[in-house]
């Protein structure tokens, strides 16, 4: 793709719209083989940019969630100690010798997201994602170093693994913790916010391309003014989809009918969110002529 622009389009005909911003990120990040660190609120469509990158290139995603206690094993690779196992339990009947050489070769190793993501073959590298890198400790970070650096692992047994093909790296963080500056400093970066109003409908549009364009319109300018409140948690753009989706199935063609108040399990999901999602509604539908 020669320019941000090329982006945009190739995003659109996935039906992935972005601004400007976003395209430049995913171009710069894809012209200059870099990693990048995409933060923003929940719902704004972190994962999703990822996903629709690999659809937009056409090659594989593979996807790492990250979660507490990630380790290396789960991340990285690992050996298949049933395999290297059953290998000794067969020397030993065979009355074969069997050094560590042997059992700690490629033929026993397991690959992980990211080991996938080196040894991948072909022309078009894959979209590596590793989701919410928040979540993981602050130690695994640290074994993220020399891949985000030189795309290439280590493995003690084996070597160092370099990428022929260096995968197009997506990380995203939610900021439930602050990331290393060292992890910073090795990728590009870009804060995504929730889509202005004219974006947000046309997402809505062409993901329940059933629903009428007055709910439509209407869902989300009050999404919009819902998320200025104190929530637990401010729905995003998956739970605006599904609110729409969820009033289209039920034959609603704007926000003016007065049990749709029943439908906003979609967009709340704690009971002091319901709460202040329900008297927001309320205060909307009698603003309407």
């Amino acid at each position: 793709m020669k320019d941000h622009l090329a982006v945009r389009r190739r995003l659109d005909a996935v039906d992935y719209l972005v601004d400007d911003g976003m395209a430049m990120a995913l171009f710069l990040a894809l012209r200059l083989g870099r990693p990048l660190l995409l933060e923003g609120e929940p719902g704004v469509g972190k994962t999703a940019a990822a996903k629709a990158l690999a659809r937009a290139l056409d090659t594989t995603l593979i996807r790492l969630q990250c979660y507490e206690g990630l380790t290396a094993g789960e991340a990285l690779y690992e050996w298949n100690y049933q395999r290297q196992l059953l290998a000794i339990r067969l020397a030993e009947a065979q009355h074969a010798p069997l050094t560590d050489a042997d059992l700690f070769s490629a033929e026993f190793l397991q690959e992980r997201p990211i080991l996938r993501a080196v040894r991948h073959q072909g022309p078009v590298p894959p979209v590596l994602l590793i989701d919410e890198i928040d979540r993981a400790d602050d130690e695994f970070e640290a074994l993220l170093f020399e891949f985000l650096g030189e795309t290439g692992i280590t493995i003690p047994e084996l070597g160092t693994f370099t990428a022929s093909t260096p995968p197009v790296v997506v990380l995203t963080s939610n900021r439930s913790r602050e990331l290393h500056d060292a992890l910073r400093r090795r990728c590009l970066y870009h804060w995504i916010d929730f889509p202005e109003p004219s974006r947000a409908a046309e997402i809505v549009r062409r993901a329940v391309p059933g629903a009428a364009e007055p709910l439509i319109r209407t869902a989300t300018e009050f999404i919009g003014g819902v998320r200025g409140l104190e929530l637990d948690k401010a729905p995003g753009m998956a739970e605006t989809i599904d609110w729409v989706a969820a009033l289209s199935v039920l034959g609603a063609t704007d926000l003016a009918a007065g049990d749709i108040v029943r439908t906003i399990g979609t967009i709340a999901k704690t009971p002091d969110d319901r709460a202040a999602v329900a008297a927001a509604l309320g205060t909307y539908q009698e603003r309407q002529p």
